[in-house]
């Protein structure tokens, strides 16, 4: 069988702001590195989130709806492949692996109102495969990522915070992960199993915290914030002529991301660790064209109180993908709807608001090129 590798457009692998899988937005994918002789790539995803609820406490007997609190928000992605010889080849992929755009808008949620959380990350990541023959390789190598953001907590359910409003701005800090995997493979049936892994990552942030009200209390602090460990679980295996089945297991630590400021003193990032399943089958129709359908199902240990700058609990997804081939040059674009799951907004662990029946729509684009 001609090996063929369906693909799903690029679409970034989350579809909402800082949803059931944490603060995960593209899995960390290294595909790449498979890709035959030099090949580079350019992608673009934006996706758009409606994802609302309503006050439910004894604090607010008549209760309020939130308002839309999911920002729309844009990423981009690329990477470059080459082989250095028969048995080595190397990558350098660019992503945006975590984020968040959270906001309540002033005048929705008594509780909630004017609450809002905003963070961004760039990561690069260097690869080296090696083939120790046409079955067996391993593959590894060194991520280096930046993030900053800023949180600002606001509304009834923070009365308790001195002045009733807190904001906290994260300055930008880079640091070192390494990456480490084997793949199995048979060309002849398209046929490949990728296990990697991901280290946590810990940054050392300076963070700017103030009160409203009480600007005695502002200062500047310090604190330290690790990214999850992943583990990455791909396979993909021809079952027909032109016909392929792929899918995907993901298990990744968000429970080690904490976020303490020191004059604040409590954690602003309550997540649970999380497991998400890809499953989708791919056909050539002809030389130029193709197009793939997944479903995908996360996962989320824990109940479903979560952080009100996080307020999902797993999810469910379909995700459509064509792609067209001329020459060289290879054209993928994509669509994926996500169905959030419900969850309670739970600052300190006191619930405030319910959220349910949210979605978010995914639209994605990649360009490749073989040199």
């Amino acid at each position: 069988m001609k090996r063929y590798l369906a693909t799903s457009a690029a679409l970034a692998l989350a579809s909402g702001s800082a949803m059931a899988s944490g603060l995960d937005r593209t899995g960390q994918p290294i595909g790449i590195i498979f890709e035959e002789g030099t090949y580079a790539e350019f992608s673009f995803a934006t996706t758009s989130v409606d994802l609302s609820g309503n006050d439910r406490t004894s604090l607010n007997p008549l209760g309020s709806a939130s308002g839309d609190v999911g920002d729309r928000f844009n990423m981009f992605g690329a990477g470059y492949k080459r082989d250095i010889n028969d048995q080595l080849s190397f990558a350098v992929i660019f992503d945006q692996p975590w984020g968040v755009d959270v906001l309540y808008p002033a005048g929705g949620s008594a509780l909630l109102g004017g609450t809002k959380a905003q963070a961004d990350a760039n990561a690069v990541t260097a690869l080296l495969r090696y083939k120790f023959n046409e079955r067996f390789s391993a593959h590894g190598g060194i991520r280096y990522q930046e993030i900053d953001g800023e949180i600002n907590l606001n509304g009834l359910a923070y009365s308790v915070i001195p002045g009733g409003t807190y904001n906290v701005k994260v300055d930008k800090d880079g640091a070192f992960g390494w990456v480490a995997g084997v793949a199995y493979e048979i060309p002849e049936i398209a046929l490949r199993a990728a296990l990697t892994y991901s280290s946590e990552i810990e940054h050392d942030f300076d963070l700017n915290e103030s009160f409203a009200g009480s600007p005695g209390l502002n200062t500047t602090t310090s604190t330290k914030t690790k990214t999850p460990q992943s583990v990455n679980l791909d396979f993909q295996t021809g079952i027909a002529a032109d016909t392929l089945l792929f899918g995907g297991i993901r298990w990744a630590e968000h429970s080690v991301t904490d976020l303490v400021p020191g004059r604040l003193g409590r954690d602003l990032i309550d997540l649970d660790d999380s497991f998400t399943y890809t499953l989708g089958i791919g056909r050539k129709f002809n030389e130029n064209w193709s197009g793939s359908l997944a479903l995908i199902y996360a996962d989320v240990d824990g109940d479903d109180l979560v952080s009100p700058l996080a307020p999902t609990h797993g999810y469910e997804a379909i995700r459509l993908g064509v792609q067209y081939k001329q020459d060289k040059m290879t054209i993928s674009a994509g669509i994926r709807y996500t169905q959030l799951g419900d969850s309670v907004a739970s600052p300190g662990g006191n619930p405030v608001t319910n959220f349910q029946d949210n979605d978010a729509v995914s639209f994605g684009m990649k360009i490749g090129y073989n040199f």
